[in-house]
């Protein structure tokens, strides 16, 4: 069913699982330094935009099953000081060491996915309490113009389940449809978002530059029950930091 998680269970394979956690989401010249050398080989985003993939790695792992129920969240560029991108990278380095210890492939993908939730939780935390940094979608011109461009993508591009537009950035669950019989890559779906809303933004606001950090943390919604938990997490998200009404939505 449109806009509900699939009933699906999903799950790596183990070659997959090997690369799935690897650095932090940090400036591109860093990157390449602290990436682990056995991950060196790791599947990269090099495919065409319209190509379906299920799995694919830049900085950080992606994993889109078809038909599978999308938690995303992206941020504004520099919205995250490099002390916190350092540690996370370290918290990181630590989890892949650990993980690379495991040979049970279900014993590795069950640690991947813990791995993935507590450093998701430190990196969201971060956004949710720096003081500092660019805070552009609280402007109500912006946060408009994100907001409509999200919405006119529901039953488009995807069946839209939750979102929520925080000062820095925004967390998004949905479920990206089929066309041409096959389903629309989040990367292609990410990129027509950032790349149009970008734009007009920097305009508003008479600049030139990243508008959005190039990257964004996607993860699979495994199951109901998981579902429920993460459109909760978005809409509480919205109310600790006393956002309007109107920049939350859930189906």
């Amino acid at each position: 069913m449109p806009g509900s998680p699939c009933k699906k269970s999903f799950s790596l394979s183990a070659s997959q699982a090997k690369a799935c956690v690897t650095c932090s989401d940090q400036p591109v010249r860093q990157a390449s330094a602290c990436r682990p050398r056995k991950l060196k080989h790791a599947i990269q985003l090099i495919m065409p935009p319209n190509t379906y993939k299920l799995f694919y790695q830049r900085h950080l792992p992606h994993f889109q099953p078809e038909g599978a129920t999308l938690f995303i969240t992206f941020r504004l560029a520099g919205s995250l000081p490099l002390n916190v991108l350092q540690t996370l990278n370290e918290e990181l380095k630590r989890q892949q060491i650990n993980i690379n210890q495991i040979d049970d492939p279900e014993l590795r993908r069950q640690a991947i996915y813990f791995a993935q939730k507590i450093i998701f939780g430190r990196w969201d935390s971060g956004l949710d309490n720096l003081d500092g940094g660019p805070r552009w979608l609280a402007d109500p011109e912006i946060a408009d113009l994100v907001e409509k461009s999200i919405q006119n993508r529901d039953q488009n591009e995807y069946s839209l389940d939750a979102y929520c537009i925080m000062p820095n950035h925004i967390h998004l669950v949905c479920t990206p449809l089929e066309r041409e019989g096959q389903f629309i890559p989040i990367s292609e779906i990410m990129h027509s978002l950032k790349g149009s809303t970008a734009r007009y933004a920097n305009q508003i606001l008479h600049r030139q530059g990243n508008f959005w950090h190039h990257e964004s943390y996607d993860h699979v919604v495994r199951d109901h029950q998981e579902y429920e938990r993460i459109i909760n997490y978005v809409m509480e998200n919205s109310i600790r930091a006393g956002l309007p009404a109107n920049r939350a939505y859930r189906k």
